[in-house]
């Protein structure tokens, strides 16, 4: 997974994911000029709770229950959004630690942050930082599946309804989402631009059902358009990371194609988003005022494309991707706290 934490327009972070198997420790070791930081917060770091993007979630889903009739939430669904929330926090906390950790091994977070570590701030690796140990980090990783399992599983259990996909969801989730670059190495077969929008859809729909016991086509539609967030930002890591993917076997769309052909893939992605708030419009899933509602979120698109594709300022063009998702999240909000008062 390639999403991030927030930076400034230069200083753009990287969590580093998709990396080959163990293999040797990087020859060259960086270490900050500074002194360590207490060791919770390179745990805090190894997790990359700064990469707020996926838990972003919750409050689509939360917005869209008014539509829904839900009415006041009770106890079951706070508990349930509660648990299901520190679920999240611990399976993706797990999946990037892994990811550091085969980064780490292979030599690619080395080679990756070896030539602009201060714009990519070294200390969000604490293991190429030397704040904690590869032992530290498995340790950690080990014990954020377990933690995220059991909340996972409390969440089942505390929800007011349990249709069988959302439970199905949820299961499937929980199982895959540490398994990006360990396990199942799913960003080693061709899945990594699939893997980004798939999480960003399974925090969002399954939890939906949980609370509401349906899905509809608007829950649906906004679940897409959520998942694509991160695909959008994280297909610019790709890009600036081509070297070091193409090292370490992870084939990305952006090894796999031409420079051309992968500025192609990207704009079509960034077409794609347009074309199903659109499309929803048209067809009446969404209201007709949606794709207003929703201009900005496509002008940053564009300035996205512009910024990172046309000019090659590849990660200027990741944060304007970054603050695009945050602002879709904003667009979603209000448009459906609008939906909910005029139905």
């Amino acid at each position: 997974m390639k999403p991030s934490a927030p930076t400034s327009a230069v200083a753009v972070a990287e969590p580093g994911v998709g990396h080959a198997p163990a293999g040797p420790p990087p020859a060259v070791a960086f270490h900050p000029a500074r002194p360590a930081r207490p060791r919770l917060t390179a745990y805090l770091r190894l997790a990359k709770l700064g990469m707020v993007d996926y838990y972003l979630s919750l409050i689509v889903v939360g917005s869209l229950l008014p539509a829904s009739g839900a009415g006041v939430l009770g106890t079951s669904s706070w508990a349930t959004l509660a648990a299901f929330l520190l679920g999240e926090l611990c399976l993706v906390g797990a999946a990037v630690a892994y990811d550091d950790i085969t980064g780490y091994r292979d030599g690619s977070d080395a080679a990756n942050y070896g030539t602009d570590a201060a714009v990519r701030r070294l200390a969000r690796k604490p293991l190429l930082a030397g704040t904690l140990t590869e032992a530290d980090a498995l340790r950690f990783a080990r014990a954020a599946i377990a933690a995220g399992a059991l909340c996972w599983t409390a969440a089942l259990a505390l929800a007011p309804h349990r249709p069988w996909w959302a439970v199905l969801g949820v299961a499937a989730a929980g199982l895959l989402v540490p398994q990006y670059s360990w396990g199942l190495r799913l960003g080693y077969h061709g899945l990594q631009e699939v893997f980004l929008a798939a999480v960003g859809w399974a925090f969002v729909l399954p939890l939906y059902g949980l609370l509401t016991g349906r899905a509809t086509a608007l829950a649906a539609v906004e679940a897409f358009l959520f998942g694509l967030g991160p695909l959008l930002f994280g297909v610019y890591s790709n890009t600036n990371d081509i070297a070091g993917d193409r090292a370490v076997g992870r084939p990305t769309a952006a090894c796999l194609l031409s420079r051309r052909g992968n500025a192609v893939f990207i704009g079509a992605l960034s077409a794609l988003e347009t074309a199903v708030i659109v499309t929803a419009a048209v067809l009446g899933i969404v209201p007709w005022w949606f794709p207003a509602a929703l201009l900005p979120v496509t002008a940053a698109r564009v300035a996205q494309f512009t910024v990172g594709m046309v000019r090659g300022d590849i990660l200027r063009g990741r944060l304007i991707g970054i603050r695009a998702h945050r602002v879709l999240v904003v667009a979603l909000v209000a448009a459906n706290a609008l939906y909910a008062a005029t139905t």
